[in-house]
């Protein structure tokens, strides 16, 4: 009986090892975001909006789609001023997916992020999963709306 058990935990762990691995991609480092990144700016969360809201083929979880109004306030590279406003997009992710693979952006909060111009010139992105640096101003809120057309916007002023 005790070498059956001996074989079946060992057939148990390799089985676990034999499993594909969910882990994140490495983070890229400040050279890497700095030289993929189109804008990279100190910003303040204006608001966040909810513009999309779409059913996860794998989970049937519906993620909402987002568009944040950033207000520039320092640059290190990239052609915004500031004062300039920029949009962001981003989709969020099912709740049980390991890792951070998108970045939120929350009405109040001032932070160093890392951003890439989407097709059109109109939007930004991301560079990748960690191109927001850690506050600089904690959000006011960490909610964000869930209905298409509903907003979540700053409420105090600088």
């Amino acid at each position: 009986m005790r070498p059956m058990l001996r074989l079946l935990s060992l057939f148990f762990l390799a089985a676990m090892i034999a499993t594909p691995a969910r882990a994140l991609p490495a983070p890229l480092s400040d050279g890497e975001l700095l030289e993929k990144s189109d804008l990279v700016a100190l910003v303040r969360v204006l608001s966040v909006t909810c513009t999309s809201v779409t059913k996860d083929e794998r989970t049937g979880e519906d993620l909402p789609g987002y568009l944040a109004k950033l207000q520039v306030l320092e640059v290190k590279k990239g052609d915004a001023k500031p004062g300039d406003t920029v949009l962001v997009t981003w989709r969020a992710i099912p709740k049980q997916m390991v890792g951070p693979w998108t970045v939120y952006y929350y009405p109040g909060e001032e932070v160093w992020t890392h951003l890439l111009k989407r097709s059109g010139g109109v939007t930004y992105a991301s560079t990748w999963w960690n191109a927001k640096g850690t506050d600089v101003k904690a959000p006011e809120t960490t909610e964000l709306p869930t209905q298409i057309g509903q907003s979540v916007v700053m409420t105090s002023r600088p």
